[in-house]
């Protein structure tokens, strides 16, 4: 569910505002809260065993081939960019050690990938919100794994367009095959579905 200001895009002073009521409302409330160009986000339910599993399966096998001072983080804090109104949390960050040495969110233009788990609740914030935020906050590599239907696609290659940045590359996959993240390849065989 998107709760959308007057604009839709919104200025310093209801960045500020939303900044505030997601600081207040976060832990009061299940499921998570943030922040895009349209408004607040609130993905509903809290993410189940196979949103977990997958996250937590896919960070191991990244962090086996990546090098030494890299992460697969799955943890806090959010990613911000305060001059476009965004903050985001991705299920897994790839970013160095050295810039996780920071107080508050994380730059976004650090992290080298964004890794996201579809939900089940709000399969729309991932396929959509985030195909066009990430992007928009300097992300070079933007993954999606669905657990609904077993596929996924690696996002690459930013490019301007006339509504912002977009990704010009996309490689659709199956569960099962391997795929390349950055420069970095595993595989997805074995990854969880969602019941039906």
């Amino acid at each position: 569910m998107t709760i959308t200001p007057h604009h839709a895009e919104h200025d310093a002073v209801q960045y500020q505002a939303m900044r505030d009521i997601v600081e207040r409302m976060q832990s009061s409330v299940p499921g998570k809260l943030e922040i895009t160009r349209e408004g607040i986000v609130h993905d509903m339910m809290s993410p189940g065993g196979p949103h977990e599993l997958t996250a937590a399966r896919v960070s191991r096998r990244l962090e086996k081939v990546m090098p030494e001072g890299l992460l697969a983080h799955t943890g806090t804090p959010d990613v911000e960019d305060a001059q476009q109104g965004v903050v985001r949390h991705p299920d897994i960050m790839i970013i160095a050690e050295a810039d996780m040495e920071v107080e508050g969110p994380f730059d976004p233009r650090s992290l080298l990938a964004a890794i996201e788990v579809v939900s089940r609740s709000n399969p729309d914030n991932d396929w959509t919100g985030k195909m066009r935020d990430y992007p928009l906050l300097g992300i070079p590599v933007y993954v999606i794994f669905d657990p609904r239907t077993g596929e996924g696609a690696v996002l690459s290659d930013i490019h301007p367009t006339p509504t912002g940045p977009r990704y010009a590359t996309r490689k659709d996959f199956v569960y099962g095959e391997d795929i390349t993240i950055g420069e970095w390849t595993v595989s997805t065989a074995g990854l969880p579905r969602y019941a039906p």
